[in-house]
């Protein structure tokens, strides 16, 4: 293999297996997409990036899904509202520069980790969900939002869906984790339609970086469902402060 080829491989392989447990996946294989191929225009990068995803998203989605039990009532509506979202911001790609996001995304970021951070009991025990209308419109616009995004940028997205669910639907980690996977599901098949309609993919790439990501992310859901929600909490503070990272350096060395 060739070693620009073995390269995304091993980063695919190490993105599946963080994206799992703690979300973050893009901050890998992005930056590994656009260090190889400069001269490629960024919704060829971001089409090949989510071909990479969605095989190694879908096997962990799946995996969960057979020990734990799925909160469809949130999952679904918000699965449905995120392709959409995901759709139109792929479309966006082509208009303006999803860099111009970056400091928006380092500021939510650091607040997110500070919050998690303080909150020692955060994500730890869920809550029983309210049965009423209120949790389906919160799913829903969580979903249209972060679809929005995945579909535009990406880095994060399942980082900023963890969160959301816990934060606002009161999910423990654990849950959060299983919901967030199939909304990424979703919106990588919504954000895939766009880009390979456009014909906006490095096929060859996106094959080798599937396989990969799908090793990776069999390791990781082993991992979380092994260890359980203390052990996804410290992984995903971790993700989140190495995105802090990664961010404040394109936005302020780049």
């Amino acid at each position: 293999m060739e070693l620009p080829f073995l390269l995304l491989g091993v980063g695919a392989f190490c993105a599946g297996l963080v994206d799992t447990v703690g979300g973050g996946g893009g901050l890998i294989q992005i930056p590994l997409l656009f260090s190889t191929f400069p001269q490629a225009g960024a919704a060829t990068l971001f089409g090949t990036n989510k071909l990479a995803s969605v095989v190694g998203t879908a096997s962990s989605a799946l995996q969960y899904s057979r020990r734990v039990v799925i909160p469809w009532q949130i999952a679904a509506p918000a699965a449905i509202a995120a392709a959409i979202g995901s759709w139109f911001g792929a479309r966006a790609v082509v208009l303006f520069p999803p860099e111009a996001l970056r400091p928006l995304i380092l500021v939510l970021l650091i607040a997110v980790a500070i919050y998690t951070f303080m909150r020692k009991d955060f994500g730890v025990q869920g809550r029983v969900l309210a049965h009423d209308a209120q949790p389906t419109i919160r799913a829903l616009a969580i979903g249209s939002t972060v679809g929005f995004y995945d579909g535009f940028f990406g880095p994060g997205t399942g980082s900023f869906l963890i969160f959301l669910f816990i934060r606002l639907l009161g999910m423990d980690f654990l849950l959060a984790s299983v919901s967030a996977k199939i909304v990424n599901v979703t919106t990588n098949l919504a954000a895939i339609a766009f880009f390979v309609a456009t014909g906006a993919v490095f096929w060859k790439a996106a094959a080798v970086m599937a396989v990969c990501n799908l090793l990776g992310s069999r390791v990781g859901t082993a991992l979380a469902l092994r260890h359980g929600v203390a052990f996804i909490r410290k992984a995903f503070l971790v993700v989140v402060v190495i995105l802090i990272l990664r961010f404040s350096a394109d936005t302020f060395l780049g």
